[in-house]
């Protein structure tokens, strides 16, 4: 997948995509993109910080970030280096290490659709957290990897993003239609 474009252009095509981080893989049933010029929402708005200074890395560089001061949030930065563009990862379908998600997210017996249904949940459940911005998600060693993924057109929804009070009217949320592993339905 090529990560060099822009995060509207990206976020779609990571639909169907495979999150590996150790024993926990998942595939990616929801997204959202934030993107540096005219979205007010994008924590690139207002230029590089130490906050976010991940977010204008190489294109395909995980941009971990805390929200709220409780959870974590996983992007993947796209865009040329230095634009400030990223996709958030919202939801994955969970397929193997259901167990261990399940002990991390302090719930044994939950059901599959709860574990990663949410950004702070799959972060959560996958083990993310700031140790982990900044990392390179091709690199052969990496902790955290993604693999090539696409959703067939007429299995994706499109609609607004969540969660946020500023540039809501962007149509940039992505995801396979019908899932039950989204974090909210379309």
């Amino acid at each position: 997948m090529d990560f060099a474009r822009s995060a509207v252009e990206v976020a779609p095509d990571m639909i169907g995509a495979l999150l590996v981080a150790g024993p926990c893989v998942g595939r990616i049933v929801e997204v959202e993109a934030y993107e540096q010029d005219s979205d007010l929402a994008s924590h690139s708005r207002n230029g590089q910080t130490s906050r976010n200074q991940s977010m204008f890395g190489p294109a395909g560089t995980l941009y971990v970030y805390r929200i709220y001061g409780i959870h974590w949030c996983a992007n993947v930065v796209c865009g040329p280096r230095g634009h400030g563009a990223a996709v958030l990862i919202r939801a994955v379908e969970p397929l193997e290490g259901l167990d261990l998600m399940a002990a991390r997210r302090g719930r044994p017996n939950a059901r599959p659709t709860e574990l990663c249904s949410g950004p702070g949940k799959l972060c959560q459940a996958f083990g993310l957290s700031g140790e982990h911005d900044g990392i390179a998600l091709r690199a052969a060693d990496s902790p955290v990897r993604l693999t090539d993924g696409k959703c067939q057109p007429e299995g994706l929804s499109v609609g607004r993003r969540i969660g946020i009070t500023k540039s809501m009217d962007l149509p940039w949320r992505f995801g396979e239609s019908g899932s039950p592993f989204l974090s909210r339905p379309f």
